[in-house]
């Protein structure tokens, strides 16, 4: 196991915080990397996995951009992009509420469904890049993170 420093080449940090910092990133973008690469050969983004993983949960009633755009584990992610170019896939379906002529309901295709059946070992068999840790440990580390974010 290489420490943060040894990984980057940075052999002295102003403080354990900028340590910190730098080595949530640098993992973040290591994490995020290997996963878009477990999904190319699908020709899909992490950020429309989500979305159709999202819609996947609300199935088979649709669900609104608002719903979407909460749920987003990336928030800057254009969600209106996404879902279009979800629905140029035959991922996702797009359509009118017919109560309220101006809200947008998104619904997930069996293509979609299909498509996550197809992922769904994938991403399981990304949760395995975690598996370094013991149950307790993630138990920690994800406390860490939450109160990370509560401040």
């Amino acid at each position: 196991m290489k420490d943060i420093g040894e990984e980057i080449v940075q052999p002295h940090f102003t403080s354990e915080y900028q340590k910190l910092l730098i080595n949530l990133l640098y993992t973040h973008n290591q994490l995020v990397d290997k996963l878009s690469l477990s999904l190319k050969d699908y020709d899909i983004t992490r950020q429309q996995i989500n979305v159709l993983r999202i819609l996947r949960g609300q199935h088979p009633k649709p669900a609104a951009m608002t719903l979407i755009k909460e749920r987003m584990l990336d928030k800057m992610s254009d969600t209106s992009r996404l879902v279009e170019r979800l629905r140029l896939k035959n991922l996702v379906q797009r359509s009118t509420n017919t109560h309220d002529r101006r809200a947008v309901e998104i619904r997930i295709t069996e293509e979609g469904l299909k498509l996550l059946k197809e992922t769904d070992p994938i991403i399981h068999e990304f949760e395995k890049h975690l598996h370094n840790l013991n149950g307790e440990e993630a138990k920690q580390l994800n406390f860490l993170l939450n109160k990370l974010r509560s401040a």
